[in-house]
């Protein structure tokens, strides 16, 4: 029998997996929120919320709040809050957190990170934001997109300047962390479309993250994961171009299969089981298994990771994701 390790490569290459993934197996390496290596001194500068905690201001100066019964934090944006207000201005008023921390304020965290079974399962690293959340998270969405259109010089400049950062944070976490995958979230759309056209998304975004993700490959990080639970479908060459070898969150709207015919040997797919239709508070194991099925059956084994589309092994509603590991085993077992 395969490892989740073995298994999953298996699949992404298109080769002879034994049976199919089961969402995030084979990247739950620690016991952290979402089961991957997130502690560091570095974001641990500032706080981050728990799910129905009061809001924290993270090492950004960026303050989130966590609603319960919500899939995750975001930024509030009133006028009290907001970290850019003027992205002309960004220069005075956006301080990226210090990055060269002596080893010590590492040594805490290495026990977890050196209890991974390697053969078994990745050590993957889990980052966020990504460039374009950092950018909306900093200044708001209606602000941010329309920077890229009234003032694309000073986008261009602040992109460079948080890219700068993320590669100063990747060397930190590849130096101590040694990972071998990647796990790195940036939101590109909503349900029905990207939020920018592939052209611009070609022009700002690209270049950002073939460096972030070029610098990991360079430097040991076997596979790289993007996590954007949208519609982005118009965007996939663009994910190849960069370096991604699996799109998480995948939801349906994309026409998975479809995009798995197109691309897959180029990059795969995790995802499709879309939690709009399964995560609510009247869920079944029945309900659920029905959704996890029509995803494998119209997906099949290659190049597809069966996977709830929000970005961690997790649900809104206690239960939801256990039920689909529990329907995915099923299918594995034969029933």
């Amino acid at each position: 029998m395969l490892t989740k390790r073995q298994n999953l490569l298996e699949t992404i290459k298109g080769g002879n997996p034994d049976r199919l993934v089961n969402q995030y197996e084979a990247f739950v390496c620690t016991d952290a929120i979402y089961g991957m290596i997130m502690g560091d001194p570095i974001t641990a500068q500032g706080g981050f919320p728990m799910p129905g905690g009061e809001p924290v201001k993270n090492a950004w100066g960026i303050t989130f709040a966590w609603p319960a019964g919500t899939p995750g934090a975001f930024p509030l944006h009133d006028k009290e809050h907001k970290v850019l207000q003027d992205i002309t201005k960004w220069r005075d008023v956006v301080k990226a957190p210090k990055t060269d921390l002596p080893a010590e304020a590492w040594a805490p965290f290495l026990p977890a990170v050196e209890a991974i079974d390697r053969n078994e399962v990745f050590a993957t690293v889990f980052v966020a934001p990504g460039v374009f959340e950092q950018c909306h998270h900093l200044m708001g969405m209606e602000d941010c997109l329309m920077g890229f259109y009234e003032e694309p010089e000073e986008m261009h400049a602040l992109i460079d300047y948080i890219v700068d950062y993320e590669l100063r944070y990747a060397a930190e976490l590849i130096k101590y962390y040694k990972p071998d995958c990647l796990f790195h979230h940036d939101d590109w759309g909503s349900s029905l479309n990207s939020f920018m056209a592939p052209d611009m998304f070609a022009e700002f975004i690209v270049p950002a993250y073939k460096k972030i993700y070029g610098f990991y490959k360079a430097n040991g990080v076997e596979l790289v994961v993007h996590h954007s639970d949208s519609y982005a479908a118009n965007l996939v060459p663009h994910m190849i171009e960069m370096g991604i070898d699996i799109w998480q969150g995948c939801i349906s709207n994309n026409n998975v299969p479809e995009l798995i015919k197109q691309y897959g040997g180029q990059i795969s797919f995790m995802g499709d089981i879309d939690n709009s239709l399964i995560d609510d508070e009247n869920w079944t194991q029945e309900s659920v298994g029905a959704e996890v099925r029509k995803a494998v059956a119209r997906c099949g084994n290659h190049y597809y990771i069966p996977c709830i589309t929000q970005g961690g092994p997790g649900s809104v509603y206690p239960g939801v994701y256990e039920a689909i590991t529990t329907e995915i085993d099923l299918i594995n077992a034969g029933k």
